[in-house]
């Protein structure tokens, strides 16, 4: 490792794992003198065509004084990166830091000439792009600004490497040579283009391990029973597309029931796209390294005894994902369930699932096996879609997650043609910042239903830690359009109404059917669930399919609703042919109007689902369905789909066994409709004149002079909140009676005496605040009782403060969470807040449409409007205030938390009667450094 002469330690902290365009990854490190031989090796590699675009001329060979220059830095004024696949060089950067006269130089110089060299073998793999990205980040750690580089015109991929990277640029041209010189501060269009690298990188990854056209299964016995074997055997039936190899160290002949059969991967003479690994954890290094030297693509490692074990297979799985990631592959697991494809082009079944589920539209994302099996089989069990729509078109089970995880899966179903509806159950969110801006992203174009758990992550995952409650992160996914459920039964619920049914343009619903109670009992559902249910029409007992058929349409084509529900009860001695008649009764009303959505609550009606199922089918029909599962059968009911409704599928009326679970789902789907309408407008964050960003930066920084973090006196806190034009109520102390009398008579009467000390500070409920006393007299009163009453001045700490307007008592908070990011809070005081949890959130910055449903978001905020005759507050003025304090904590991030309690609210204007702020170097934000995978 270089040391003297160098002016720094080996910066440790630049390396990372990247994903390239093509969905492999390369790792990214600085160069040290102990690569000469692999920069020599390198540049052996690279065509002379490369060469000559480097250096501006012929250059076959380095000399030993190339070498060493290029070997040879302080890791301030000169730097260099190299991108490694398997320990050896691919591609290399540089940068020199350069005076004005450009010369070499030292700080303060703030400019830098940069330089590339990739191997001509891995041209086009967005190689460039990526160490862009890193000695960027790299440059600006050592106070560089600016790049300029000089590239011959015919270098094209050169050149638009520069030119993509959305920085600030000049361009110009002298003596033969195109000169490019852009600032390295990220700006919004370097950042889109950041992230949409991000996501087709990330997204091709799981691409190549989700389609190989090559797979072999490490691992597989002779003898039916084992997991390689089990595994083995359901690739094969599933009919697989491409090439299957079974592998195992074992084996003596060359075929395993007509498969082709060896001892070691090294052994197969064609390419493996895909390794499947279920061998003991001792001998998976040994896979990993074959299947490295045989460039195989990608693992999926179905073999258990890593961080689930404890800190001897946390340490395992660290290796296994450095021992893979050194060849450029990617793992899903270790310890995972498996992977599945229904594509027709792929049919995949690399799991431990017997049976394939049927093909559809659905993405399905577990980390847990076992709940991966349970969702696996409940769709399965719900129809599955036998025409194509609401089976399942991938599923990822991803085990510990040790390096594909949710978010990957997340980036290639975002535009995967062959998914709708994404579904996903998570154990833990390893990246929340990130997950939060994949999902927003994806909302937008497809529902994302998640199921997440409340407890601790397992002891396989690698989590951020955060100070955040679960309840509070679930509210910023909510944020981020996801659709939140609580149970593995109503993500499935969801998630098949939403792959069957168009969006409701509102929340009023229709209910017909032929059960007065059951129609009720639908109707006290919807005011449940917040939708606005119509008066619920009864056919009765005695309704025709006619009848149904009749009052389905006369709904559907009714202006006031927006969805419908169908109830229905069996009709005695009817049979078969009655449901059959009711079925397409149904289909053929819903086929007229497709815009609105229709569920059907029904009372065990085994013969109305398998009609359901049956009615206009167009698909190949499938075997009976066993009458023990009403609901298997329940996807042929087929119309044609409007263009609201999920891509290539017949729209299909899904049925549920109670009011209560078709309701909740159509309630989701509602509120993610409205999500989607006001994510087309997101709003804007206000600019406000009065804000003095730079003088707020100046005091931020001579406070943070005196220490790493600290919390701010009175006169601070509100000197800086008064940069951004957040005023606080003066409250001066009274550690005597004569001290109080003198502060009263400075700020005049009326005036509040409160008790400041932690156990009585915002605790009006205890006796320790006296409001409106309005002379000495009264103060003087109201400091004796306290005193009497809780303990002497130096325990209560008092403060007397001008009585502001009457009003509503508020609180305002915002926090940097390490995790999640900046968090702005809004409640009600006092009990609302503290012993229910009613309060809202929304991340930083916030918009004013944000502002304004934060107001409006929370349980207590009818006392906001009018509640019971009481006068509405300002509201507008209470916005304004969230507004400011978003855009502090955003402009400032050393600002990394600010209470504001009490805020009353009163029918004009509001008073913030008390402030805190904490000031701290913040923390680390990697969503605005370059790509990296996670580190291990």
């Amino acid at each position: 490792m270089q040391t003297s002469p160098d002016r720094h330690e080996y910066p440790a902290h630049w390396e990372a794992d990247v994903v390239l365009r093509d969905g492999g990854t390369a790792r990214i490190r600085p160069i040290t003198v102990d690569d000469a031989e692999r920069l020599v090796s390198f540049y052996e590699q690279v065509s002379d065509e490369s060469k000559y675009y480097r250096f501006f001329a012929p250059y076959p060979r380095l000399s030993a004084k190339d070498v060493h220059r290029f070997t040879h830095h302080d890791f301030v004024d000169r730097v260099g990166l190299a991108a490694t696949v398997g320990g050896e060089f691919i591609a290399t950067v540089r940068y020199d830091r350069i005076g004005t006269d450009g010369m070499p130089a030292s700080a303060p110089a703030d400019e830098a000439e940069v330089a590339f060299l990739v191997q001509d073998a891995h041209q086009g793999r967005g190689v460039a792009s990526a160490l862009l990205e890193h000695i960027g980040a790299v440059a600006r750690e050592r106070g560089i600004r600016r790049f300029a580089a000089e590239v011959l015109p015919a270098n094209n991929k050169m050149i638009k490497v520069f030119r993509d990277a959305g920085y600030t640029q000049k361009r110009s041209f002298e003596d033969g040579v195109v000169r490019l010189e852009f600032d390295l501060e990220p700006t919004d269009r370097s950042l889109a283009v950041q992230y949409a690298r991000e996501q087709r990188a990330e997204a091709r990854s799981v691409q190549r391990l989700l389609t190989p056209g090559s797979v072999a299964v490490i691992g597989v016995g002779r003898a039916r029973g084992g997991v390689g074997r089990g595994i083995f055997d359901n690739i094969r039936d599933a009919g697989f597309t491409g090439r299957l190899y079974a592998v195992n160290q074992a084996f003596p002949g060359k075929e395993l029931d007509g498969v082709p059969a060896y001892r070691s991967v090294r052994d197969i003479e064609g390419p493996v796209d895909l390794a499947v690994v279920a061998v003991p954890a001792e001998h998976v290094p040994q896979v990993v390294t074959e299947c490295g030297e045989h460039g195989v693509q990608g693992l999926v490692v179905i073999s258990a005894g890593y961080a689930e074990s404890g800190p001897e297979g946390r340490e395992r799985q660290r290796e296994l994902v450095r021992h893979a990631r050194a060849y450029g592959m990617r793992i899903i697991g270790p310890n995972a369930f498996g992977i599945i494809n229904t594509n027709p082009d792929v049919q995949l079944n690399a799991s431990l699932a017997n049976e394939k589920p049927r093909p559809g539209h659905i993405g399905l994302f577990a980390q847990s096996g076992a709940i991966g099996i349970a969702l696996l089989s409940r769709l399965h069990r719900r129809g599955g879609g036998v025409t194509g729509t609401t089976g399942v078109s991938t599923f990822v089970s991803s085990g510990n997650r040790a390096d594909v995880s949710g978010n990957d899966v997340l980036q290639y179903w975002y535009d995967d043609p062959d998914t709708d509806v994404v579904l996903m159950y998570l154990e833990s969110i390893g990246n929340p910042r990130k997950f939060t801006r994949l999902a927003r992203r994806t909302a937008a174009a497809k529902p994302l239903v998640v199921v997440q758990s409340a407890g601790a992550a397992p002891q396989g995952h690698a989590v951020r830690a955060t100070r955040l409650p679960h309840s509070t992160v679930s509210a910023l996914l909510g944020q981020a359009g996801v659709i939140r459920v609580d149970t593995i039964t109503e993500l499935v619920d969801t998630g098949l109404l939403l792959a069957r049914q168009p969006l409701p343009g509102g929340p009023r619903v229709a209910i017909l059917g032929n059960s007065e109670s059951l129609g009720l009992l639908t109707y006290d559902a919807c005011l449940s669930e917040g939708l606005r249910p119509l008066t619920p029409l009864d056919l009765t007992t005695a309704a025709s399919p006619a009848d149904f058929h009749t009052a389905l349409s006369r709904a559907l084509a009714d202006d006031t609703c927006d969805a419908v529900v169908v109830t229905a009860i069996p009709a005695v001695g009817e049979g078969s042919a009655g449901d059959a008649a009711l079925a397409e009764a149904l289909r053929s009303a819903a086929e007229r109007v497709p815009g609105k959505p229709v569920l059907v609550v029904h009372v065990e009606l085994g013969g109305l689902a398998e009609a359901l199922s049956a009615a206009a089918s167009t698909a190949p029909q499938a075997a009976t369905p066993s009458a023990s599962h009403p609901f298997r059968a329940l996807d042929r009911l087929a119309v044609k789909a409007p263009e609201e409704a999920p891509r290539n599928c017949s729209r299909l009326i899904p049925a549920y066994p109670a009011a209560e679970r078709a309701v909740r789902a159509l309630g989701e789907a509602v509120k993610y409709a409205q999500w989607r309408r006001d994510a087309a407008e997101p709003g804007k964050v206000p600019e406000h004149e009065d804000i003095d960003e730079k003088g707020a930066a100046e005091l931020i920084d001579g406070l943070l002079a005196r220490g790493q973090g600290l919390t701010l006196g009175t006169d601070e806190t509100c000197e800086l909140l008064g940069k951004y034009g957040v005023q606080v109520h003066r409250a001066l102390p009274a550690p005597t009676p004569d001290e109080a009398a003198r502060a009263a008579r400075t700020l005049g009467y009326p005036v509040a005496l409160k008790a400041t000390a932690p156990h009585l500070r915002h605790r009006a409920d205890l006796g320790g605040v006296r409001l409106d006393l309005a002379d000495e007299e009264q103060l003087r009163r109201a400091y004796a009782e306290l005193t009497e009453l809780f303990g002497t001045p130096e325990e209560l700490r008092p403060v007397v403060q001008r009585m502001a307007p009457r009003g509503v008592d508020t609180v305002v908070r915002a926090v940097i969470d390490p995790a999640a990011g900046a968090v702005l809070s809004f409640g009600l005081a006092g009990a609302a807040s503290q012993l229910l949890g009613d309060v809202a959130h929304r991340l930083i910055p916030v918009t004013d449409r944000e502002a304004t449903s934060l107001v409006r978001s929370i349980r207590t905020a009818p006392l906001l409007f009018g509640w019971r005759g009481s006068a509405p507050v300002d509201t507008a003025a209470l916005e304004e205030l969230l507004l400011r304090v978003s855009r502090l904590v955003d402009d400032h991030p050393e600002v990394v938390a600010v209470t504001l309690e009490p805020v009353v609210v009163a029918p004009h204007g509001l008073s913030v009667l008390g402030a805190s702020v904490r000031l701290a170097p913040p923390p680390a934000r990697d969503d605005l450094g370059p790509r990296t995978l996670p580190a291990y």
